[in-house]
């Protein structure tokens, strides 16, 4: 298996863009991070490491990113994009709490299982698919009772 810095120079290459050192740092910025980030976060943690790299070359490599398909962008419709590693990692779904922000990754083979007969039972071939279950976390009901 390729590594994801081979992946996003292949993809850069074809671009006919170059693996410039702002990129790089961007990419090994991403790759340290687990969970879910979005480009203001990205763009803060980075700014520590070289105080160079601006913002909108934070949006661009994270765009450039999820075009070579290193990361996927996540919506939690809060108004802030996020994103998460894609190459090499396993397909999940995501339950999202309405009052806290807090994210659960899930997987559920039973309910993969179902939706792929739901797009059978429909006719469609499934090339992939999304799910995010929103509502409140244990934490937060706790909290208002």
């Amino acid at each position: 298996m390729k590594s994801a810095k081979d992946i996003f120079s292949e993809y850069l290459s074809k671009q006919r863009l170059k693996m410039t050192p702002q990129r790089r740092a961007l990419l090994e910025a991403f790759l340290n991070e687990e969970g879910h980030i979005s480009s203001e976060e990205l763009y803060n943690l980075i700014r520590k490491e070289d105080s160079s790299i601006g913002q909108a070359t934070v949006y661009r490599t994270l765009k450039l990113l999820a075009e070579s398909g290193i990361a996927k962008a996540v919506d939690f419709n809060d108004g802030v994009l996020r994103y998460e590693h894609k190459y090499g990692h396993d397909h999940h779904d995501h339950l999202v709490c309405e009052h806290c922000g807090k994210t659960i990754e899930a997987v559920d083979p039973e309910i993969e299982h179902l939706q792929e007969e739901l797009a059978k039972k429909h006719g469609f071939v499934l090339t992939h698919h999304e799910m995010y279950l929103f509502g409140v976390c244990k934490e937060c009901q706790d909290k208002s009772e």
